[in-house]
C-alpha cells in the first residue's frame, strides 16, 4: 500500500507540474506478484486507516477510489481487563463523522493495482530486485526477469525484510516483545454499529475493528470484526489450532460480552510481534518508507498511518525541489542530497515520537505490577471523567502527525 500510494501521489504531482517540467516524472514500480487472493501483502487482513490518513489519501486523489471499501470507525472503546479503567472516544465529540475507516487489504490491493495502470507509471510485474549498483548519480537495478532500470531516486517500500536495505547493508534496530499476534476475522450475534475495541488483557492487547457485513454459509449480512490478539507464543499456537468452539469460548472470556456473542471465526494466522526501525531511513539517493523503515506493534493501529505520512513527506520534499529547480532554472534531480535530507528532517520527529509512544503503550499495558496497573486504570477513568483530556489521545488515534 505504501509503494502504490507513493507512485499514485507522484503521478498526480507530475501532472500538476506538467506544463512547467521539461518532461514528466518517470515513475516505475517493481512488484513481485499481482494482487489476488494469494498476494502476501494484500491478504485477508484488515487495517485501520485513521481520519488523518483518509484526509491525506483524499489529497492524493486516492481515497475516492477506496471509499466504497471502507467501514467507518465511529467510536473506540478502551478497557483494562479485570480493572476499573475504561474510556470511550466518539467521533461525534470531535464533530467528525468517523475516527477512521477499516479496509480489507485484498480489496484495496486490487483497486490500487488497477489505478496504477491509469497513470503514466511503468509497472514491472511480476519481478523482483536481483542486483543493485550505486554510483554518484543514481542506481542501476537488474531485475529477476533480466530487465534493467536506471534511477536518480530509489524508494524502498518492500516491507520488513527489505531486499533494498539488505543490498545496501543498512542497519536496523529491533525490540522483541515476546508476544505473538493472532489474527482472524470473527462474527458476532449483533451489529457492531461502528465500534472498535482495544482491550488490555493479562497476555497483551486485544483489538477488534468493525468490518463490512458479508454473506457466509448461506447467511446474509453477518456482522464481522477483525481481531488482533497479542499472546505469548505457547498460547498463540494453542489457540491457533484449537477447535472453533474452544477458540470462541477463550475469546469470549478474554474480551467479555460488550461486542455480543462470538459465533464464527475465519482462518487464524499468527506472526511474532517485533518493533523494528532504521535509525536513519535514508541512504545515498535512497529513501525507506513504510514497513521497510519501521514496523510497529499493532496496539495502536498506527503502522500504515505512519507509513502514509512517510509517503506524504517524500512527496512534499520532491515538490519543494521541483519548485526550486524551476525558480533557479536548473535541471531537475529528485534524488539529490537536498531531497533526501529534507525528507529526513520532515519525518524525524513524527517517526521518533510515534515509535516511542507505541513502545510505551506496549510496556505500560502488558505489565501487571500493581502500582502501574492502578495508575493506568486511573488514567483511563480520568479520560472519561474529564472529556477535554481526550483531545491529545484522539489526535494520535486519528493519525494526525505526531510532532
Amino acid at each position: 500500500m505504501a509503494g502504490a500510494s507513493l507512485a499514485l501521489g507522484l503521478a498526480q504531482l507530475s501532472e500538476k507540474y506538467q506544463a512547467k517540467l521539461n518532461r514528466p516524472l518517470s515513475i516505475a514500480i517493481i512488484e513481485a506478484v499481482a494482487p489476488d487472493a494469494n498476494h502476501p501483502g494484500f491478504d485477508a487482513r484488515s487495517i485501520a486507516i485513521a481520519h488523518g490518513s483518509v484526509f491525506e489519501l483524499t489529497r492524493l486523489g486516492i481515497w475516492p477510489k477506496l471509499a466504497s471499501l471502507g467501514t467507518e470507525i465511529e467510536n473506540i472503546h478502551i478497557s483494562d481487563r479485570g480493572h476499573f479503567g475504561m474510556t470511550e472516544l466518539n467521533a461525534e465529540q470531535f464533530n467528525l463523522s468517523s475516527m477512521g475507516q477499516v479496509v480489507e487489504l485484498a480489496k484495496v490491493g486490487k483497486v490500487l493495482f488497477d489505478e496504477l495502470k491509469q497513470h503514466d507509471i511503468k509497472l514491472y510485474c511480476p519481478a523482483t530486485l536481483d542486483t543493485l549498483k550505486t554510483d554518484a548519480t543514481g542506481h542501476s537495478l537488474t531485475l529477476s526477469n533480466g530487465q534493467h532500470i536506471r534511477t536518480q531516486l530509489l524508494v524502498a517500500a518492500d516491507g520488513a525484510h527489505s531486499k533494498v536495505r539488505q543490498a545496501l547493508k543498512q542497519d536496523i534496530e529491533k525490540v522483541e516483545f515476546d508476544q505473538v499476534a493472532l489474527v482472524a476475522n470473527v462474527q458476532t450475534d449483533k451489529p457492531h454499529q461502528g465500534w472498535a475495541y482495544e482491550r488490555f488483557t493479562d497476555t497483551g492487547p486485544l483489538a477488534l475493528l468493525p468490518m463490512s457485513s458479508e454473506s457466509v454459509q448461506g447467511k446474509s449480512h453477518q456482522p464481522r470484526l477483525s481481531l488482533v490478539w497479542a499472546l505469548d507464543s505457547e498460547q498463540a499456537q494453542a489457540l491457533k489450532t484449537a477447535p472453533k468452539a474452544e477458540f470462541l469460548a477463550s475469546l469470549q472470556r478474554a474480551f467479555g460480552n460488550r461486542a455480543g456473542r462470538f459465533t464464527e471465526v475465519g482462518e487464524r494466522v499468527s506472526y511474532p510481534l517485533t518493533l523494528s526501525y532504521m535509525p536513519r531511513p535514508i541512504y545515498h539517493r535512497t529513501v525507506f518508507i513504510g514497513n521497510a523503515a519501521q514496523t510497529l506493534h499493532p496496539i495502536a493501529g498506527q503502522g500504515f498511518n505512519l507509513g502514509l505520512r512517510d509517503v506524504v513527506g517524500l512527496i512534499d520534499a520532491i515538490e519543494t525541489v521541483i519548485k526550486h529547480s524551476q525558480q533557479q532554472q536548473q535541471a531537475l534531480d529528485i534524488g539529490q542530497h537536498t531531497v533526501i535530507h529534507d525528507y529526513l528532517s520532515l519525518r524525524e520527529a513524527d517517526r521518533s515520537n510515534t515509535i516511542n509512544n507505541v513502545e510505551f503503550l506496549v510496556r505500560g499495558f502488558s505489565n501487571q505490577y500493581w502500582p502501574l496497573v492502578a495508575g493506568r486504570s486511573l488514567g483511563l477513568r480520568l479520560l472519561s471523567w474529564c472529556p477535554p483530556l481526550k483531545a491529545p489521545i484522539a489526535h494520535k488515534a486519528m493519525g494526525w502527525k505526531s510532532a
